[in-house]
C-alpha cells in the first residue's frame, strides 16, 4: 500500500491510490489495549473492530507522517487530520482511503486549497491561494480550472469567466491595476474571437482575435467620442448576436444585456498588451494619433503554469491618447497584428448607416420565404425536427450491408418517409417539437456519397445531431434560404426551393458517377436531402453539404465568382467582417506554383463540362482567403522585445512558439507529420508543386503547424493587390501590396438549370444591360466565360 508521504504531491495532483495501513496489519503485529505496533515501525492507537481499525484512531507511519480521524473497516472514512513529514497538511472529509468531500490542503511551499475534493483530486467549487500570493476561486475538474472561476494575480490584475483544462476558454473579462479591461471571448489561453477592450482613458476598441494577436475588422473610438450602441457597432461590423461569428471558439456576447447594464465591466478590445512569457511589438503609424495608429498588437495573452503551478500574466497595456476630433473613428483591419488597412470615419454618419442598415436587414429577414414559413413558431423546432430526422435516417440505414448504388436508389420514389409526433410512436421518440413528417430521398445514394469521403455515420451524426446542436447563419445572398453550421463546422445545410430540388434529384445519378470519378471536384458535396412537413402541409426541402471553409485557420475574406460584371459590386458602406464580395470587389491577383495552376483548371475544366451537360448556369467560385501578415514597414512598429520575466526563448507550453515568424513554407509531403483524414469538402490526395520538383507538398504554417495541400484546400498563392483606379476615397489606406495567402474554394450554387424562365431573363437582360455584362446566358457561354475570368483575371500566369 502506497503511504501518506508518497500520496500527494504537494502541487500538481494528488495521485490516486488508497490511503491507509489496512495492509500493513497482520497477525505479527504486538497490541496492547488499543494500541497496535507494526513490524515495519507503524504505529495505531484508537479504536477496533476484530482486527481492524473502526472508529476514531490515530496511525503514525514511521516516516513522520500522521493520519487522526474516522476510520471504517481498515480505511480512512469521514471526518480527519493528516500531516505529512514536508509539513504538507490536510483537514476534512476522507472516503474508502482517499481525500472526497470538502477539505482544506495546505502545500508545503504555503500554498492553501480549500473546497471539494474526488479520489484525491480537486474536483467541485474550491478556492487556491498561490504560494505567490495568487488566488484562483471556482469550479475545477480533475485537478484543473474549468468552468466558472476568478483569478487574482498578486499585482492586483484580475480574470472572471471561463476556464477550460486549466486555461482562460470562453467568455470573459480580464481588469489590469492600470484600469484597462477586455470583455470578450477566450481560446486555450488567449482571446480568440469578438470581444471589446476599454482603455482607462476611455477609448476603446471592438473587434476580433486570433489567438490572441488582432485580426480582421475593428472599429478604434478615440478618448473622449460619444459612445456607440453596442448593438450598432456590432451591425456596424457584420456580427449578429443571434448568430455565430466566423470564430466559433465564443458564441454570440450579447453585448448589450451583458455589458451595457453593468458599468463596472464596459470593455473593448486590446490595443498593446504584453504577457509574461510572451513577446511583444506595438507602434505609431503617425505623430497626430499614437493609439489609433498603432500597427502591431503582437502581445497574446496567455496563462502560463511556472514550475511551481501558479500563473503569470502580466499586462503592459498602456494608454491611448486623446484625439482632438473626438467624432473620427477608425475601421481597421489586422492580420495577425499587424494593421494592413485603415479608414477614416464620421461617427455620426457611421451610426446612421448601422442604424438603416439594421431597419433595411429586418425588413429583407421578413420577406424571406424560408423565414414566413416559420412565423409564429420557433426556429429551434425546425433545427429539433432536422435533427430527429437525420438521427432516424442515418440510423435505419448504417446497419444495411454495404453494396453498390442501383438504378433504383435514385428517384423521388427512393426515399424513406416517417411521422414524428411529439408524443413519441413505437418508432420515434417523444420530442419538445411540433408534430412532423419526414421524408429523406435517395438515402441509399447518399449514404455511398458520405462513404466516398469517409465520413463515419457516427461522426456525421454527431457533428449535426449532438447536444451542441446547430447555429442559424445569416444568408449571403438573394434567395431568403435558411442556413445551418454543425457545431464543428464540417457541415451547412441550406433550404432549397422546390425546383432545386427537382434539379438536385434529376441531376444526381450523374453527379454521383461524376463526385465518384473525379475525387479532387470542387463541385460542392451533397451528403443528404430532406424535407420537413409540416401542420398544415408546409413543407421545408434541406440539403446537407460540406463547408468549403472548414479550417483552422481565419477565413479573411469571401468572395463569390461568376465572370460577369452586371450587379456584381458591393457597396462599401454594406461591407463588414463576414459579407461574400462579388467580382468587381475582387482588388487582387493570386500567383501560384505552376503545377498547383495546372491541376486546378484541368479540375475546373471537368467540373464546367459535366455542368454544362446538366444545363446548369449561375454557379460561381467560392473563395476564401486566409492572409499571412505582410512583414511590418520599417519605422512603424517597434521589434519585439522580451518580457522581463522571460526565461531563455519565447515559447509558452509545449515549446510553442507564441511570435510566430510571418508567411509559410512549403514541404515535401509527410502523411505522418499532416492530417490525413478526409475533409467535408475535400477527400483528394496531397498536390504536387513543382517549385518542389513536382513532390507532393505540405504547408507549414507557423503558429498553426503543418497542412495538407489539396485542390481547393490548404492552397499557397501570392496575393497582389491591385491599386484602384479610383483614388477619390483618400480616408481608406490599404498599407501593403503583396501578401502571402491560403486560398480554400469550390463551385457552389449548381441547382440552377438554364430553363425557360431563364431564357427569358435572358432576352430581356441582354436588351437592357448588354448580353456580354449578365449573369444569366446559356451553359456553354457561361461555362468559357467563367474559366477565362478566373484563368485571366483571378489567378493569371505569373509573368
Amino acid at each position: 500500500m502506497t503511504r501518506l508521504k508518497t500520496l500527494f504531491d504537494e502541487e500538481s495532483k494528488a495521485n490516486n491510490e488508497q490511503l491507509g495501513p489496512s495492509s500493513c496489519i497482520n497477525v505479527e503485529s504486538v497490541e496492547r489495549l488499543n494500541e497496535r505496533a507494526f513490524p515495519n515501525g507503524d504505529l495505531y492507537v484508537g479504536d477496533f473492530k476484530e482486527i481492524l481499525p473502526h472508529g476514531k484512531g490515530k496511525y503514525t507511519w514511521s516516516d513522520g507522517t500522521v493520519y487522526d480521524g474516522d476510520w471504517e473497516a481498515g480505511k480512512m472514512a469521514g471526518k480527519g487530520f493528516l500531516i505529512w513529514p514536508s509539513g504538507a497538511k490536510y483537514n476534512g472529509d476522507i472516503s474508502g482511503g482517499y481525500l472526497h468531500g470538502f477539505g482544506a490542503f495546505t502545500a508545503s511551499d504555503g500554498s492553501i486549497y480549500e473546497g471539494h475534493w474526488r479520489m484525491n483530486i480537486r474536483h467541485g467549487y474550491g478556492k487556491k491561494q498561490y504560494s505567490n500570493s495568487d488566488i484562483y476561486e471556482g469550479e475545477w475538474k480533475e485537478g484543473e480550472h474549468e468552468g466558472k472561476g476568478i483569478y487574482f494575480w498578486n499585482n492586483g490584475n484580475k480574470y472572471t469567466g471561463n476556464w477550460k483544462r486549466g486555461k482562460m476558454h470562453g467568455r470573459g473579462v480580464m481588469e489590469w491595476i492600470n484600469g484597462d479591461h477586455y470583455n470578450g471571448c477566450w481560446f486555450n489561453g488567449f482571446r480568440h474571437g469578438n470581444g471589446i477592450y476599454q482603455y482607462a482613458d476611455g477609448g476603446y476598441y471592438f473587434g476580433t482575435w486570433t489567438r490572441g494577436l488582432k485580426d480582421g475588422k475593428g472599429l478604434f473610438y478615440p478618448p473622449g467620442s460619444k459612445r456607440p450602441s453596442l448593438k450598432k457597432c456590432c451591425t456596424s461590423l457584420g456580427y449578429d448576436n443571434d448568430h455565430k461569428t466566423a470564430l466559433p471558439q465564443c458564441s454570440s456576447l450579447h453585448l448589450e444585456e451583458d455589458i451595457v447594464k453593468k458599468p463596472s465591466i464596459k470593455r473593448s478590445l486590446s490595443e498593446k498588451i504584453s504577457v509574461s512569457g510572451v513577446l511583444k511589438g506595438s507602434g505609431r503609424m503617425s505623430s497626430k494619433t499614437a493609439e489609433s495608429s498603432g500597427l502591431s498588437d503582437s502581445g497574446r495573452e496567455f496563462v502560463h503554469h511556472n514550475s511551481s503551478g501558479t500563473f503569470s500574466f502580466d499586462s503592459d497595456a498602456g494608454q491611448s491618447e486623446l484625439q482632438e476630433n473626438t467624432a473620427v473613428i477608425y475601421e481597421r483591419e489586422y492580420m495577425q497584428g499587424v494593421l494592413i488597412k485603415e479608414r477614416i470615419r464620421d461617427y455620426n454618419k457611421l451610426s446612421k448607416k448601422a442604424e438603416k442598415k439594421t431597419k433595411f436587414h429586418a425588413k429583407e429577414t421578413q420577406k424571406s420565404s424560408c423565414v414566413g414559413i416559420f412565423k409564429g413558431h420557433n426556429s429551434y423546432h425546425l433545427m429539433l425536427n432536422l435533427q430527429l430526422g437525420i438521427r432516424y435516417t442515418v440510423g435505419k440505414i448504417t446497419p444495411v450491408p454495404k453494396r453498390e448504388v442501383r438504378a433504383a436508389d435514385f428517384g423521388d420514389r427512393a426515399r424513406i418517409t416517417m411521422f414524428f409526433p411529439k408524443k413519441g410512436s413505437q418508432f420515434t421518440p417523444p420530442h419538445k417539437s411540433i408534430d412532423f413528417y419526414w421524408k429523406d430521398y435517395c438515402p441509399m445514394v447518399f449514404r455511398h456519397l458520405r462513404e466516398l469521403f469517409k465520413l463515419d455515420a457516427a461522426e456525421y451524426m454527431m457533428s449535426i445531431c449532438g447536444d451542441d446542436g446547430l447555429t442559424e447563419i445569416s444568408s449571403p445572398g438573394k434567395s431568403g434560404s435558411l442556413f445551418y453550421l454543425s457545431h464543428d463546422d464540417k457541415f451547412v445545410i441550406k433550404t432549397l426551393k422546390k425546383s432545386e430540388l427537382k434539379v438536385l434529384l434529376k441531376m444526381l445519378p450523374k453527379y454521383h458517377n461524376h463526385v465518384k470519378e473525379h475525387e479532387n471536384t470542387l463541385i460542392t458535396k451533397f451528403f443528404g436531402l430532406h424535407r420537413i412537413t409540416l401542420p398544415g402541409r408546409r413543407k421545408v426541402r434541406f440539403v446537407v453539404m460540406g463547408n468549403m471553409f472548414c479550417t483552422e485557420l481565419r477565413i479573411h475574406r469571401r468572395y463569390d465568382l461568376k465572370g460577369s460584371t452586371h450587379g456584381r459590386i458591393t457597396d462599401k458602406d454594406k461591407i463588414h467582417e463576414n459579407t461574400t464580395l462579388k467580382d468587381l470587389d475582387l482588388s487582387y491577383e493570386f500567383h501560384m506554383d505552376k503545377s498547383l495552376r495546372e491541376f486546378l483548371f484541368d479540375q475546373i475544366a471537368d467540373d464546367c463540362a459535366f455542368l454544362k451537360s446538366q444545363q446548369i448556369i449561375d454557379y460561381s467560385l467560392l473563395l476564401g482567403l486566409h492572409f499571412r501578415a505582410p512583414e511590418p514597414l520599417d519605422g512603424l512598429v517597434e521589434p519585439p522585445n522580451i518580457s522581463p520575466n522571460m526565461q531563455s526563448s519565447p515559447a509558452g507550453q509545449d515549446g510553442e512558439v507564441l511570435f510566430p515568424s510571418k508567411g509559410f513554407v512549403l514541404l515535401a509531403h509527410e502523411p505522418s507529420s499532416v492530417n490525413t483524414d478526409p475533409g467535408p469538402h475535400i477527400r483528394g490526395r496531397a498536390l504536387r508543386a513543382f517549385s518542389l520538383g513536382n513532390q507532393e507538398v505540405d504547408i507549414l504554417v507557423p503558429g498553426t503547424g503543418r497542412l495538407r495541400v489539396q485542390l481547393g484546400v490548404n492552397m499557397p498563392a501570392r496575393a497582389n493587390h491591385k491599386l484602384p483606379q479610383d483614388e477619390s476615397d483618400s480616408a481608406e489606406v490599404e498599407l501593403f501590396e503583396v501578401y502571402d495567402v491560403i486560398l480554400y474554394m469550390g463551385i457552389i450554387d449548381i441547382l440552377q438549370e438554364y430553363n425557360a424562365k431563364k431564357k427569358a431573363e435572358h432576352a430581356y437582360k441582354s436588351v437592357k444591360f448588354g448580353p456580354t455584362t449578365i449573369s444569366v446566358v446559356e451553359p456553354e457561354l457561361y461555362a468559357n466565360r467563367f474559366t477565362n475570368f478566373l484563368k485571366q483575371k483571378v489567378f493569371p500566369e505569373q509573368p
